[in-house]
């Protein structure tokens, strides 16, 4: 492919990385740079939590969870002010934000028939590129072959900092210790699960956003692209 196609081409930018490491916040703000499509995979997930909250299934019952995957339709929609994630046509934007749900969120995930189905889904709006996706296993398991991939990480205190904050900003009652706490328990779990473990891949470019503003990963991510797309 010559340096023209490669210019022309609309990539597919892979970010993984732990809870709160920065990369949703940098990946939507990517996007936006780039003109591209922002595929927020944890809120896929987090959607999937809320409708077996709503029906008070365990997901410790696989078969339970399987008959919800029928049921429910996930979409993203682009909006001025971001992306409306969609439960079976149900804005659930706000919702899925609760920390009980992002709780939850982690372990069904880690569900066989959960991820199939959302890999599936993620695929399907990525497949004619210009998009960032953002998650836990995008450059290892969802777009393996994705032209870019980032893996970001920040210390877990700074992590609880910043989840913290996002919390009391949005008016939720938090206490930090809690958080770090849940953080680390998220971390193990991430990283331990038989299917798809949070790791980076073995061609990711590694960034550490522990010292970092939102400004700052954004324009370092940029910089990246450009050196491997050829732009200046």
């Amino acid at each position: 492919m010559d340096q023209q196609s490669i210019n022309m081409k609309r990539l597919i930018i892979a970010i993984d990385g732990p809870a709160a490491s920065g990369k949703s916040s940098t990946a939507r703000r990517l996007a936006e740079s780039l003109g591209y499509l922002y595929i927020d995979s944890g809120a896929m997930y987090r959607a999937c939590a809320l409708a077996a909250t709503r029906l008070g299934i365990n997901i410790a019952d696989h078969v339970s969870v399987a008959e919800l995957l029928k049921t429910i339709e996930v979409e993203l929609r682009q909006d001025v002010n971001g992306n409306k994630v969609l439960l079976n046509g149900e804005d659930v934007s706000q919702l899925i934000r609760e920390e009980s749900i992002s709780r939850l969120a982690s372990d069904i995930s880690a569900l066989g028939p959960v991820r199939a189905r959302m890999v599936e889904l993620q695929q399907k709006m990525g497949e004619e590129g210009g998009i960032v996706m953002d998650g836990r296993d995008i450059g290892t398991i969802v777009f393996p072959n994705a032209d870019i991939k980032f893996f970001m990480i920040a210390n877990v205190e700074e992590r609880a900092k910043r989840r913290f904050k996002e919390l009391v900003d949005k008016g939720l009652n938090a206490e930090y210790q809690e958080v770090i706490a849940d953080l680390r328990i998220r971390d193990e779990n991430d990283s331990s699960r038989a299917i798809a473990p949070l790791k980076p891949a073995a061609d990711s470019i590694l960034i550490d956003t522990s010292k970092m503003s939102l400004d700052e990963q954004v324009k370092i991510l940029n910089q990246h692209i450009r050196q491997r797309t050829g732009q200046k």
